[in-house]
């Protein structure tokens, strides 16, 4: 008889906890979509066809350097995630700085890392990220995005 109540019509005043976990999964809703936005971003890389291109006699594409560059941008997306959608512009501009200035020291350390497919790969992806966790990239770096504030590459 509950069910039928509850679904036709006399309401039931839920208890005290149950209302607490509403409220609490409510307003944990915006930050679960940020989080599962961030994420899904994962599956754009482009690291994986940069990995195939050593196939192709692009020796710097190894497994060791594909993931390192990969680390980067999860370390990015986690740290994204961690501060919340909640977090000032300038919190997360400083996780992309970060990010952007260990892609210029990998690029540095490891011959060849970044060229101009990989730059336009990894601008895509930054602002795609940019856009995800709610900032403008055509307010930054002339229009081009946050990369283009630190980039080297």
């Amino acid at each position: 008889m509950g069910l039928f109540n509850k679904l036709f019509g006399k309401k039931e005043t839920p208890p005290q906890t149950e209302s607490k976990t509403e409220q609490s999964d409510s307003s944990n809703q915006p930050t679960n979509e940020y989080h599962k936005k961030l994420v899904a971003i994962k599956q754009m890389y482009p690291f994986n066809k940069w990995r195939e291109s050593y196939t192709e006699g692009l020796t710097q594409y190894t497994e060791e350097n594909c993931q390192k560059i990969k680390q980067v941008f999860d370390d990015l997306i986690t740290s994204l995630i961690e501060i919340g959608n909640q977090a000032s512009e300038e919190q997360k501009i400083q996780l992309f700085k970060r990010a952007i200035l260990k892609t210029n020291q990998l690029n540095e350390e490891i011959d060849d890392l970044i060229e101009t497919g990989e730059r336009e790969d990894l601008c895509e992806l930054t602002n795609i990220l940019t856009t995800a966790c709610g900032l403008d990239p055509a307010k930054y770096g002339d229009g081009e995005g946050l990369a283009s504030e630190w980039r080297e590459w």
